[in-house]
């Protein structure tokens, strides 16, 4: 990874969590990470909380992203000041029109989209067709087997991914009739003008699905590698080499905010990424000093 990747202007980055769990390590690693692209070429950095998975939404998971922010010591130009003004005036709810209109016209092209009903139990796994109409279906994407969709990443330059073989049936819109992650993220990412993102590199087939998908039609076409740059960073493992996360982290009902050592932490780690020397990891400070002039 370099640390002064050159960017084009105009920089328009956001920082998207889902307060589904407590933020960890890896989470705050990708906020400064983004802010300090962000920063770095006068761009203008977004607050995009992802809250349409509502059965895991909990008051506590929305507190505690704004606590890592400050924590960091790190801020954004456009987003809410906190839970309630985010519940009120920011919450993916409110565009849920915006999100149904796009459903709408991927209905329209039966080629790219199907309904399905799976049952899974833990010895067998079933999928049956059903219509759009039927309550309680999936639609997922009907992604060619040979689709393959390619990039020049930020972080690992030419990237290509087997998007047929990794993730042939994505989904767009749950059972519960809501859109998905993959659907809601395009449209979100349009909406804000975003034209950086930054993201592990587990998610690179999801980037690789909203660009397959957001190329089905002309009005989400602009979401595309030309327009937007995406750096792909590497994961944070534990002592045994697994990817931390939400669910694996150990030690407090905080997540990152529970770790000793406070925010130096994950200065640190975002040094260590970028292959700074260890010095630049004091403090959010000399790390931005670094990355500026390097």
């Amino acid at each position: 990874m370099t640390a002064n990747p050159a960017l084009s202007l105009p920089i328009v980055g956001r920082l998207a969590p889902t307060p589904s769990g407590y933020l960890h390590l890896g989470n705050a690693v990708n906020f400064v990470l983004t802010w300090l692209l962000v920063r770095q070429g006068g761009g203008q950095l977004h607050l995009r909380i992802d809250d349409l998975d509502r059965a895991r939404l909990r008051r506590p998971y929305l507190e505690n992203i704004f606590r890592v922010i400050d924590w960091l010591g790190i801020d954004y130009d456009y987003g809410p000041s906190g839970p309630d003004e985010f519940l009120q005036h920011y919450s993916q709810l409110l565009h849920l029109p915006a999100y149904n209109a796009v459903l709408r016209r991927l209905r329209q092209q039966p080629d790219r989209l199907e309904a399905s009903r799976r049952s899974r139990t833990a010895e067998t796994s079933s999928e049956a067709v059903a219509d759009f109409d039927t309550p309680g279906v999936a639609w997922r994407a009907r992604v060619p087997a040979a689709a393959t969709i390619a990039w020049a990443d930020g972080w690992q330059g030419a990237t290509q991914v087997l998007l047929g073989q990794l993730m042939p049936d994505f989904v767009v819109r749950k059972k519960d009739a809501v859109a998905a992650y993959q659907l809601a993220s395009v449209v979100d990412d349009l909406r804000l003008g975003t034209s950086l993102v930054v993201r592990g590199l587990d998610l690179l087939p999801s980037t690789a699905a909203q660009l397959w998908l957001a190329a089905q039609l002309p009005e989400t076409q602009s979401f595309e590698a030309a327009r937007i740059r995406f750096f792909h960073h590497r994961l944070l493992t534990d002592a045994a080499g697994h990817k931390l996360s939400k669910s694996t982290q150990a030690g407090t009902d905080q997540g990152v905010l529970g770790l000793p050592g406070g925010p130096r932490v994950v200065y640190e780690a975002v040094a260590q990424l970028l292959g700074l020397e260890p010095a630049a990891g004091e403090s959010l400070a000399t790390l931005q000093q670094a990355v500026g002039g390097a």
